[in-house]
């Protein structure tokens, strides 16, 4: 009798098994029959997302994160397709379908989310600034008058808008097309301060510079798919829960801290 109930156990686990896997085959049909996963990335991202040039790789915690996705649906970390991509092009190049999936320091916003499916946030960030070495700038408080150099196309000017309203001070804006042409122009005296997320502004922190301690406007990242792919969202969400709680993801953390 012990026998006939464990054999009815493994049958139903088995079942649900399939069953789980199959609720999702249709959106992973095309990535399992071109057998390679399209992932955008950032490219000068040191940390996060970086083609290193000496190596010819391409590192991060994105990049590590995008590599046991596709061991999870290929059953291979290296069947997996690279492509630079920048605030201007990550969205076109998922809509027009070069792209199965963005993870670029892409984040979540309310309005974005009416373009784009996005899981659950695996990073979680604060807008900040890195200023010369021996600056009397402290925090943003410090800045009035100031220059501040930004990426083109991206809520972080908002944000600084926002928050110097709040502080009652008044800033400039430069909008940069790259991280490292506003690290250029913050080495050549061209503006005052490079504000960025503070995790992309430790890759650009050398000895010349240095990032202010205050940190503002939450920044959370988020995988990112066409919003016809909702199925496939939905599964990167649940396999972002199960590398979060069996503590893969932590080792990827602890890697690129």
């Amino acid at each position: 009798m012990k026998k006939i109930v464990a054999v009815i156990l493994l049958i139903t686990l088995m079942l649900t098994s399939i069953a789980g896997c199959g609720k999702y085959d249709a959106a992973l049909k095309g990535i399992r029959d071109r057998g390679v996963l399209r992932v955008g990335v950032k490219l000068d991202v040191p940390g996060l997302g970086f083609f290193n040039q000496e190596t010819g790789e391409f590192e991060g915690l994105e990049i590590d994160l995008a590599r046991l996705i596709a061991l999870k649906i290929l059953g291979d970390e290296n069947a997996i397709e690279f492509s630079g991509v920048t605030t201007q092009t990550k969205g076109p190049m998922l809509d027009n379908g070069e792209l199965d999936i963005v993870i670029a320091t892409y984040t979540i916003t309310e309005a974005r989310k009416e373009r784009y499916n996005f899981t659950q946030p695996y990073y979680t960030d604060s807008i900040g600034f890195l200023v010369k070495a021996g600056s009397s700038m402290e925090k943003m408080a410090d800045m009035d008058g100031k220059t501040i150099g930004v990426m083109q196309l991206t809520t972080s000017e908002e944000a600084i808008v926002a928050e110097a309203e709040k502080l009652g001070i008044d800033v400039n804006l430069k909008r940069h097309a790259s991280y490292p042409e506003m690290k250029a122009a913050l080495v050549a005296g061209e503006i005052d301060a490079f504000s960025a997320d503070k995790s992309i502004l430790t890759g650009y922190e050398d000895s010349d510079t240095c990032i202010l301690e205050e940190g503002f406007n939450p920044q959370h990242y988020g995988i990112a798919t066409k919003l016809d792919n909702r199925k496939l969202s939905e599964y990167l969400d649940e396999f972002l829960s199960t590398i979060i709680k069996d503590g893969r993801y932590d080792e990827i953390i602890d890697r690129w801290s």
